[in-house]
């Protein structure tokens, strides 16, 4: 049966407040559809928070979003991007290239780097991992058919003109923004806290709905810094969050407990499989998700259970054996 085709997306403006406005960009991941980027009134120009993922006609749409709130390109006189995934960081190369803006990154971006000098040296990696932790072969090649050759997603590797740390500040006609490092979800992530307003603009680490990603690999613990970071953002008293994804919302301590809550009973189902013995990543995706995983969640999961796993061994509650592929049990 012929599966019925997604609504075209096409970018869109639209204001929030006086001097903020949301760019919602087309994406073309399933259950992905959009990102947003952030206008924010500076004088005679914007600062612009995210540009969006780099691919045919994708300048275009940041255009057309633009252009509905009566904004230009060249309006542009700083970009700051929350963290370094291609749907935030995608298209600053080109940004950067006809507006000569100041670009601002968290130093820590090594992820992003890797994926844009070769997407296909990050796949193969990937798939080896997966294979390590029980993936059988056969998807891993049907996912190396369909994923080898494919585009990054980024315009290309640009140097920040400053670091996005802790520390830095954004001034805006709303007033002056500053940055909190908040990693968990990448290493690169930071929000921006607008205190005289209770404005944050959150990119990834808060969503209107608990959707939790981390990046494996990078970092020796992403969910313990997922946590702490939820933490650090809670104690800011937000009350009105601007995210990476979907619509604004203001309950923000409950978003927060939400996503702790999520990750808690993920630690917990991870555990309690284990109670059935020693178990690979992989074979741990159904119990953990309550479902099987297909071709394009698996990657995922496996990236995210793999990151429970992590914690819970810094933690002392599991331990790896040796062998292939890998498997994992209580302590």
């Amino acid at each position: 049966m012929a599966q019925p085709r997604r609504k075209r997306e096409v970018g869109r403006g639209e204001r929030v407040l006086p001097g903020v406005w949301r760019l919602r960009l087309p994406l073309p991941w399933p259950g992905v559809p959009h990102c947003n980027a952030w206008a924010l009134a500076a004088g005679d120009g914007i600062v612009l928070v995210d540009c969006g993922l780099h691919e045919p006609g994708s300048m275009g749409h940041l255009e057309r979003a633009l252009a509905q709130v009566n904004l230009r390109l060249e309006h542009v006189k700083q970009l700051v991007i929350t963290h370094a995934h291609a749907d935030h960081y995608g298209q600053a190369a080109t940004i950067v290239e006809r507006t000569g803006c100041e670009l601002l990154v968290h130093p820590n971006n090594e992820h992003m780097r890797r994926l844009a000098s070769d997407p296909d040296a990050v796949l193969e990696q990937r798939l080896e991992i997966a294979r390590q932790n029980g993936v059988p072969e056969e998807p891993l090649r049907r996912i190396a058919e369909a994923r080898r050759g494919q585009h990054s997603g980024i315009a290309g590797i640009v140097e920040a003109d400053r670091d996005l740390v802790n520390g830095v500040e954004i001034h805006t006609d709303l007033g002056t923004w500053s940055v909190y490092e908040t990693p968990g979800h990448c290493p690169s992530h930071v929000c921006l806290y607008l205190e005289s307003r209770r404005i944050l603009i959150s990119g990834d680490h808060l969503l209107g709905r608990p959707s939790l990603y981390f990046d494996h690999g990078y970092t020796p613990d992403p969910v313990g810094e997922f946590l702490h970071s939820l933490d650090l953002v809670q104690e800011l008293d937000a009350r009105l969050c601007l995210p990476g994804h979907g619509r604004t919302f203001t309950d923000i301590p409950g978003h927060i407990d939400a996503n702790r809550r999520l990750v808690h009973e993920r630690l917990g189902r991870v555990e309690a499989a284990l109670r059935d013995g020693p178990t690979t990543a992989f074979e741990l995706l159904p119990r953990v998700f309550d479902e099987e995983p297909n071709l394009y969640s698996a990657g995922f999961w496996l990236g995210e259970v793999l990151c429970y796993l992590r914690h819970l061994e810094l933690g002392g509650a599991v331990r790896r054996a040796e062998g292939q592929p890998e498997r994992w049990s209580l302590v």
